[in-house]
């Protein structure tokens, strides 16, 4: 209904506009017009998802910034540079979900001969498939999938040496499967010790090796059975296992990881006498726990890597991936049987785990710290939240035929090929990415006379 007033004009419902309002609605009207001209700059809060309130996060010691798809280039600083030149936002990789992802595998069994016959999920008869679906997706921006191509071009005439337990290895493979689409690599070992493998890209000289050391000091079996029936080790804490540490030097990238073996019984010495031990059953050894041996282990390792002239490569830290076992310790009938991702909500990073990845984060930043005076550099690779999300990605009975006799266990420590693992090969090529940008504005900044904060 219309409603009259006055001199027979029509109105609007409230009567004749005060000046006022004439005076708002022309000011709006001008900003709109402004800001269509002239778009204003938003920026937005970084969004990070963190282990605990008290775990530090894994942006104050690696920062990796990335595109969100539309074209966007990353800027050395940290945040992302649009290609119109506006400044958008910087992302924490590491912090994120998982997201469907119905394109994938990007590989199969049949593929790829490098997967290990114990991560051989789909051959051993596991009956889902869901769990190759899946892609890291951070929060605020979009990790791209992994570039074979772009990978390899990437590393031309360059080297990468994997230094850890089995779960290093299950890392290699799955890197080579990635590379597959491209080129498989031939065998350049020096030894036919398959603990310590080197692979050779021809096309692009790109080497990549693996160097097997679970504990990274030197370690002595004591006993094959042990207190658990899974072995006895003694550490020598202040000695680094120099089947690896004698090797690095000439190698470009050297990915350093553990966590996993030191929860069975272990012996620790320093000075070449014991002085504690984890699990040991040995009356006149105070129990340490496994948390000394591990700060210990790290410390020598980086150490010996800060301590080597002939080494100038740069050094990644890939942080602790928590093992899913339910129902059971690792020995004791333990296994995994989600088929889903958890969300982040759903699960956090907690006792045990959260306490190897804490000692990881902070012997990094000693040793980040210490590096940075003889010029090497440091990064981190923090698989950490990503993998404690992923308990549907492990062989758990599916790594051996089910009639076959054998003493395993449910595998929930590795990670199925292809499967959840595949992701840390999109972050390492977007890690790759930012160093090379970052090396480049360095060498400007250097010929300027400037440096790089």
């Amino acid at each position: 209904m219309k409603l009259r007033a006055g001199g027979g004009h029509e109105l609007l419902p409230f009567g004749k506009p005060p000046k006022v309002v004439l005076l708002v609605t022309f000011s709006f009207i001008l900003l709109t017009l402004i800001s269509v001209c002239h778009p204003f700059k938003y920026w937005q809060p970084i969004n990070y998802h963190k282990a605990s309130s008290s775990s530090p996060s894994s942006s104050t010691v690696s920062r990796v910034a990335v595109s969100d798809g539309g074209g966007s280039d990353v800027s050395v600083a940290g945040s992302v540079v649009g290609a119109a030149g506006a400044e958008a936002k910087e992302c924490d990789i590491f912090s994120g979900e998982w997201v469907p992802n119905h394109r994938a595998p990007y590989y199969t069994n049949e593929t790829c001969w490098a997967i290990h016959e114990h991560q051989n999920c789909m051959k051993y008869g596991r009956p889902d498939t869901g769990f190759m679906k899946w892609r890291w997706k951070p929060f605020g921006c979009e990790l791209p999938l992994f570039n074979p191509a772009q990978f390899l071009e990437l590393v031309r005439g360059k080297s990468l040496a994997l230094v850890g337990d089995s779960v290093a290895r299950n890392q290699m493979q799955s890197l080579i499967c990635l590379l597959s689409k491209v080129e498989y690599p031939v065998d350049a070992s020096y030894t036919s010790d398959e603990h310590f493998k080197r692979w050779k890209y021809q096309t692009y000289n790109f080497t990549l090796a693996i160097f097997t050391s679970p504990h990274l000091v030197k370690t002595k079996e004591a006993d094959s059975d042990g207190p658990t029936h899974t072995g006895l080790f003694n550490l020598y804490l202040d000695e680094v296992d120099d089947q690896w540490s004698a090797h690095i030097d000439g190698f470009d990238y050297v990915i350093i990881s553990a966590g996993h073996w030191f929860f069975r019984p272990l012996v620790f010495y320093e000075n070449h006498r014991p002085v504690g031990c984890h699990f040991c059953n040995v009356p006149t050894l105070p129990d340490l726990t496994k948390f000394y041996g591990f700060r210990k282990a790290f410390r020598s390792a980086f150490a010996a890597i800060n301590h080597r002239k002939g080494y100038k490569g740069i050094t990644y830290l890939r942080t602790f991936a928590p093992g899913h076992f339910e129902g059971g310790l690792w020995n004791q009938g333990g296994n995994c049987l989600k088929t889903t991702p958890y969300r982040s909500n759903e699960t956090a990073l907690g006792g045990d785990d959260m306490e190897l990845y804490l000692i990881q984060i902070e012997e990094f930043r000693r040793a980040e710290a210490e590096g940075r005076k003889r010029g090497l550099k440091y990064r981190l690779l923090d698989t950490t939240q990503a993998m404690l999300l992923r308990p549907d990605g492990h062989p758990s009975r599916y790594g051996h035929r089910a009639e076959e006799k054998v003493v395993l266990y449910n595998d929930c420590v590795h990670w199925c090929l292809p499967g959840p693992i595949d992701a840390w090969g999109d972050f390492l090529l977007e890690m790759l990415k930012t160093e090379g940008r970052r090396s480049r504005e360095e060498k400007k900044l250097s010929s300027s006379g400037r440096r790089l904060g």
